[in-house]
């Protein structure tokens, strides 16, 4: 399998060497003094040289890291549909994006919690420049999906990848997390990009590729944060974007925009896994005969999935009011709730920066009016 070695995670039996080679690095030890404030550093350091395998590092230490993060900066995780899953099942879970390490993290969090497989997770190459954060997401098992390719090298690339994901469910037993579009979601609007899907699908090992979407057991996952910790660092691409401008990463953009979303407050968090996509994959097979209009139709039902799993939160519908200059959800929120929404806003954002403000409003609206949309469907 030495072909995948350019993007895969660490074997087991390669845990304890990187450990070792990252054991004194200050983010180690800053991290490691995060999760366990009152143990010495040569305990925790004892302890890791111990481990051996990525399961022993994520729920020995990485687990515990994210506990803290949720004690610290968040009001509680909270989760629905993981009942409806089998222990001992991979899954490939496809996600709406909104934070770069928790939510595939805190997924993660929930299957441990829960007896299921854990995930080997997608993350862009562009993430993990530096060294400690390179060995780090392979210690946690990420695999990378390399980004700023030319078109002829992303071709390639994109043929590893999607061999690698159905070796990885279908051979090893392990499940999958990758997002349902290339980069988080900075609007609000969770919608799967069809060339995901058309990624994925360069892995099928069967003649129809409807039939190969169900063999890899599709989940939808949906995630809400109340409050999104990184949410005045999207601003700048947004407005960029509403001028036809190209937006361009400052240096250490990526990096800074990790640790505001481990750190940052986030108050409620909800995960939603939906249903595996079974007999919908079969409506698709039987009413279209044109692969193209397959994934189309698999990326809608995606998305209706992830849009009804996902919670809305009163910054939600307190957004969606201000926008509108209406009370239709004000039964849905507390004044307190408001003013402190409010007040969140003006602290965040320049009040005479009305572009930023619309767009920060309409990035919690917009899964409001999304929801609103889906429902209306329904009804026609």
């Amino acid at each position: 399998m030495q072909k995948f070695d350019a993007i895969r995670p660490f074997y087991d039996s390669e845990i304890n060497q990187a450990i070792l080679n990252v054991i004194n690095h200050p983010m180690m030890k800053a991290m490691m003094n995060f999760a366990f404030p009152d143990t010495a550093d040569a305990l925790w350091k004892e302890q890791l040289t111990k481990t051996h395998s990525i399961r022993d590092f994520q729920c020995n230490f990485i687990y515990y890291t994210i506990q803290k993060v949720l004690e610290k900066s968040s009001e509680g995780l909270t989760t629905s549909g993981f009942e409806k899953l089998e222990k001992n099942q991979a899954y490939l879970f496809v996600s709406n994006h909104r934070d770069i390490v928790l939510d595939t993290t805190l997924l993660n969090v929930c299957l441990f919690e829960k007896g299921l497989v854990m995930t080997a997770s997608a993350i862009g190459d562009n993430l993990v420049q530096k060294d400690f954060l390179n060995t780090l997401a392979k210690m946690n098992r990420n695999f990378l999906v390399q980004r700023g390719l030319t078109p002829r090298e992303m071709l390639s690339s994109s043929k590893l990848l999607s061999e690698y994901i159905g070796h990885l469910i279908q051979h090893e037993n392990r499940s999958v997390w990758i997002a349902q579009r290339e980069g988080r979601t900075k609007d609000g609007n969770d919608a799967t990009n069809p060339g995901v899907l058309k990624m994925l699908a360069m892995g099928s090992d069967t003649s129809n590729l409807m039939d190969y979407f169900k063999k890899i057991k599709i989940v939808p996952v949906s995630i809400s944060y109340e409050y999104d910790p990184t949410d005045v660092l999207k601003i700048p691409q947004l407005m960029a974007e509403s001028k036809n401008e190209v937006y361009i990463k400052d240096k250490n953009e990526d990096f800074n925009t990790l640790l505001s979303g481990i750190l940052g407050q986030k108050k409620r968090i909800h995960i939603h896994v939906g249903d595996v996509l079974d007999k919908e994959i079969d409506v698709i097979k039987e009413k279209l005969d044109n692969t193209n209009k397959q994934v189309q139709a698999l990326a809608l039902e995606i998305d209706r999935s992830v849009l009804l799993g996902y919670t809305l939160w009163p910054t939600n519908y307190i957004a969606y009011d201000i926008l509108n200059h209406t009370n239709t959800y004000a039964h849905l929120y507390t004044e307190n709730e408001k003013s402190l929404f409010e007040r969140r806003l003006e602290m965040r954002i320049d009040a005479e920066n009305p572009v930023a403000l619309q767009g920060i409003l309409h990035m919690y609206a917009n899964p409001v009016f999304n929801k609103l949309k889906l429902q209306d469907a329904s009804k026609s």
